[in-house]
């Protein structure tokens, strides 16, 4: 498992250089930012999201149990503060753990290897569902009245209209039509072989061949590649090239 990327929030100067010599000397952890407010943090990881975020409550502008509130999913929390009644709330934003001030080393490791132990299940779980994905070769789809088998190394793409999805394949004229959202077919397939492009495409990896100017070519279909999706798509480009 790699290091968890971990953030440090605190008004006070030196709780703030605690923490972060703290995260510092932990071998499983990893500083990527210490900030001074909520509304600092806020700005600086919009875009830069950590894994973990030590984070105090009692600051100005912004506190932090209503900062926690706005975190993305994937970041989890341990709270400091020198306020115990706090503690209830904590736990009510999903928190991780709660540390009261003043914060021993010990203390806080304690807090850092639940939230390694959690970040494993997490990831366990995440390898063991690609594993199960990983051994599908085909799926049912239901067009016009009837089930519908098809193999997975036979799909170029798909393309999502507004309540239906075309299902390309190769050496077929006519895709397959089903009544269905991308999203729950998007969840069908295996992420290791299908990535989705576009709000409206989802391709199979291995059958991308020609990529011209930041559009797949399937013949003489060009498939954008959306805003929202341009990191992750050159993500697996970086991998395969």
């Amino acid at each position: 498992m790699e290091k968890l990327r971990c953030a440090v929030v605190d008004d006070e100067p030196l709780a703030l250089g605690l923490m972060a010599s703290y995260v510092k000397k932990t071998p499983f952890l990893e500083l990527v930012g210490a900030y001074g407010s909520a509304v600092q943090a806020m700005q600086e990881m919009h875009d830069h999201p950590v894994d973990l975020l030590f984070l105090d409550i009692q600051m100005p502008e912004l506190n932090g149990l209503d900062y926690s509130r706005m975190l993305p999913r994937q970041t989890r929390v341990v709270f400091t503060t020198a306020f115990n009644q706090y503690a209830i709330d904590g736990y009510r934003v999903n928190a991780l753990d709660y540390l009261l001030k003043p914060i021993s080393y010990p203390d806080f490791l304690q807090a850092a290897n639940k939230a390694q132990d959690w970040f494993k299940l997490v990831e366990q779980g995440q390898k063991e569902h690609t594993d199960s994905s990983d051994s599908i070769r085909s799926i049912f789809v239901k067009s016009e009245y009837k089930l519908i088998q098809i193999e997975l190394k036979n799909i170029l793409y798909i393309e999502g209209l507004k309540d239906y999805v075309k299902i390309y394949e190769e050496n077929s004229a006519k895709p397959i039509m089903s009544l269905m959202s991308m999203k729950s077919l998007e969840e069908m397939l295996p992420a290791s072989r299908f990535i989705r492009v576009h709000r409206s495409y989802i391709v199979q990896k291995e059958k991308i061949r020609i990529i011209d100017h930041n559009r797949i070519v399937f013949g003489n279909t060009y498939i954008p590649i959306g805003d929202n999706y341009k990191q992750a798509f050159q993500e697996f480009l970086d991998k395969r090239s």
